[in-house]
């Protein structure tokens, strides 16, 4: 891959390949191009960009599909959720339209059982903690079975201590469903805790 801006690159032509279960963090200095890479893997890139190189599930390319085709589950540092839906709602949000009633309700109250968050369902999303808005997040994101997980510096915006607590929580449950998972990041706490290889985006 290589993302280019009035033909000017982002950064020199890259190949990375992550493995099921796998976390493979990318580095770089800010601008370098970290998070414009997770937009082209997710489909959301701007039309600014010009871009060369494919993304490959599984050796299926999918490039050419929509967002919400290539089944890729996206964190960033702001959570996310919907404000006027319950914790509850806002989980069921990542399930499939074709898993209905109580295949549905027992669905959520799993994914509140994985997050710790028992008894919680009915709460307001701007009651929680912002590690429990965290974990909400990412089990919304696991309901819709991404076959993929983008990671974009979802922990930048916690203290240090619940950093800590939120990136074994989030690791932990990629690995658990050996998700291939891409990591962007500054952080090199963020990368040692991934425990994968740690990729650096190249300057032109």
């Amino acid at each position: 891959v290589q993302l280019s801006i009035g033909g000017a690159p982002l950064f020199k032509a890259c190949t990375i390949a992550v493995e099921a279960g796998q976390i493979v963090t990318v580095m770089g200095p800010s601008g370098s191009g970290k998070s414009s890479l997770l937009a082209f893997a997710s489909g959301t890139l701007g039309p600014a960009f010009d871009v060369q190189g494919r993304i490959e599930i599984d050796r299926e390319d999918i490039t050419g599909l929509a967002p919400e085709n290539r089944r890729l589950g996206l964190l960033f540092q702001d959570d996310l959720l919907f404000p006027h839906m319950s914790v509850a709602e806002n989980l069921a949000f990542g399930l499939p339209s074709s898993l209905r009633g109580r295949d549905r309700a027992d669905a959520v109250e799993k994914a509140l059982e994985e997050a710790e968050l028992i008894g919680m369902g009915k709460r307001d999303p701007a009651t929680l903690s912002g590690g429990q808005r965290a974990r909400v997040s990412l089990m919304r994101t696991l309901l819709s079975g991404p076959r993929a997980l983008l990671l974009d510096e979802p922990f930048g915006r916690l203290d240090q201590d619940l950093r800590e607590w939120v990136r074994r929580f989030v690791f932990a449950h990629a690995k658990r469903r050996n998700l291939p998972t891409l990591l962007v990041t500054h952080d090199p706490d963020d990368a040692a805790a991934a425990g994968g290889p740690i990729f650096k985006l190249e300057q032109p």
